[in-house]
């Protein structure tokens, strides 16, 4: 799979084969179905690649590499140059762009400069610390990230960040937490998580990472969340993500939808086998009413935004 991001007029398709970028791009061009931006894995600020495209029409493929000044377009009259470059933009393979008569696209004026951010040091040491905060949990992408800057310190009337403030600073927080990133090596906690998870799912257990903003939210849910026929559940909510994230472990929830404690503690042991087979360390009793808690727990989830 590509480490990149496929966004069509309606879905967002993460990590595709290059097989598949290669029939959407062939597949373009009719009139709700025109275009495809990729970007990569995690996503980088003003870094991507595009295509446009109407039945009848050239291909116009763009690509921008960290500001406007860096932004190029070139036509072409069918799509087997568009889906060399856009695989090999991907695949970040050397030279990718050229034999491409590449054009610099003339955008306008360039926008005013974004004013400082006009914070106490409390203040803003708050907002960066919840923002980092989120990004250490790892289910945000750049424009939630700056959305949350724009709305957290929000009281009545009073809004201390524009959205453009807002999305400069989550940017330099972002690139912060990708910088970070750059130094974890093999497969992390959360991606055995994520693998035994996968691995629950496959044998009928509904299981669901990041799950609600609570309990309560969770267990309201969780039914209508997975297959039909599945045999029970098991899941951890944002604030269970939170505390992972702050070095405290993670607590899972699970159950039998049938509801008796038999049927709950039979898929507590099917989710402690599937982390044990993952590499997972758990604590847990046997007891349905407990949680199943993963510890110790090193939780670096790498951003996929």
């Amino acid at each position: 799979m590509l480490a990149i991001t496929v966004q069509t007029n309606e879905t967002r398709h993460l990590r595709v084969s290059a097989d598949d970028l290669a029939g959407m791009v062939r597949r373009i061009g009719a009139p709700d179905d025109r275009f495809l931006v990729v970007e990569r894995i995690p996503d980088l600020p003003d870094v991507y690649v595009q295509v446009w495209h109407a039945d009848g029409e050239e291909y116009t493929l763009e690509h921008r590499d960290g500001s406007a000044e860096r932004h190029f377009e070139v036509r072409l009259a069918g799509p087997e140059p568009v889906v060399a470059a856009m695989t090999g933009w991907a695949r970040g393979a050397a030279g990718w762009d050229e034999g491409l008569d590449w054009q610099p696209l003339d955008l306008g004026p360039a926008p005013a400069p974004v004013p400082p951010i006009d914070l106490e040091a409390g203040e803003r040491r708050e907002l960066e610390d919840r923002l980092r905060l989120t990004l250490a949990c790892g289910y945000t992408d750049r424009a939630r990230l700056a959305e949350q800057a724009e709305e957290h310190l929000v009281a009545g009337d009073r809004r201390p960040l524009s959205r453009p403030q807002a999305e400069q600073l989550a940017d330099r927080l972002w690139l912060e937490r990708v910088g970070e990133q750059t130094g974890w090596i093999g497969e992390t906690d959360p991606e055995r998580l994520a693998r035994a998870f996968a691995a629950l799912e496959a044998g009928g257990i509904t299981a669901r990472e990041d799950f609600g903003c609570c309990r309560s939210c969770g267990d309201a849910e969780i039914a209508e969340a997975g297959e039909a026929d599945a045999r029970g559940f098991v899941y951890f909510h944002a604030q269970g993500t939170e505390s992972a994230a702050l070095g405290h472990g993670l607590s899972l929830l699970y159950g039998g939808f049938d509801g008796s404690p038999a049927a709950t503690a039979a898929v507590g042991k099917e989710v402690v086998a599937a982390l044990a087979e993952a590499g997972l360390p758990t604590v847990w009793n046997g007891d349905p009413s407990q949680a199943v808690e993963i510890r110790p727990l090193l939780w670096r989830r790498r951003l996929a935004g």
